[in-house]
């Protein structure tokens, strides 16, 4: 889960997006969904600076896809682990492939029906308070928003290549599947690919 930062889209943490841009620059990256690229893991983030990779943006090679789509769900929690877990906040950043710049954004909250009441765990690890997500949309309802905003930022159109972005596969891998699937509800294609930015740091890191 990510730290939090401020409100909606702002939430999203500097290390995240700082490691995309940085990550995203260089040639070796291969999208997950695949078994050979996908490996389950923890989403303990660390705060970083924003600045630490700026320069990186100067020397990007030319990339295969128009768009990244960064993304990172809020969850509810508690210690031990509920169960089911239900998406309590929807973010995505849309970024320009060639730029590394953020275009547009989605944000919603979400409300869950199956632990209607978030735990005080949930709320300190988050940030996210009980009003925020109380007469919310259903998952469902926001799923159906995302396709929405997804077609009006033309990233449906099949000549625009764009790809979610995570840092590790519990987002799209175990979380959105797991509740859908719970839910009865299908999940679209473009989030069975993605780009894991924990695996990809491992490899471009130098070894011992």
């Amino acid at each position: 889960m990510l730290a939090p930062l401020q409100t909606g889209a702002a939430r999203f943490s500097s290390y995240l997006l700082s490691r995309a841009r940085k990550v995203l620059g260089s040639h070796l990256f291969s999208p997950c969904g695949v078994p050979e690229f996908c490996s389950i893991s923890t989403r303990k983030l660390a705060a970083h600076s924003f600045g630490a990779s700026m320069a990186a943006m100067m020397s990007f090679p030319p990339q295969r896809y128009h768009y990244f789509l960064v993304l990172d769900f809020e969850a509810t929690c508690d210690k031990p682990q509920i169960h089911p877990q239900e998406i309590i906040e929807f973010p995505i950043l849309k970024l320009n492939g060639r730029t590394m710049e953020i275009e547009s954004t989605f944000h919603m909250y979400v409300q869950p029906v199956v632990h209607p009441q978030l735990t005080p765990f949930c709320t300190e690890l988050t940030g996210i308070i009980q009003a925020m997500v109380d007469g919310q949309p259903s998952l469902q309802q926001v799923l159906e928003r995302v396709d929405e905003w997804m077609a009006k930022e033309g990233l449906l159109d099949p000549n625009v290549k764009s790809i979610f972005v995570t840092c590790g596969d519990w987002d799209l891998k175990v979380m959105l599947p797991g509740q859908c699937q719970y839910l009865g509800l299908p999940v679209a294609d473009y989030f069975k690919q993605w780009i894991n930015l924990k695996k990809m740091t491992a490899r471009t890191s130098p070894t011992s």
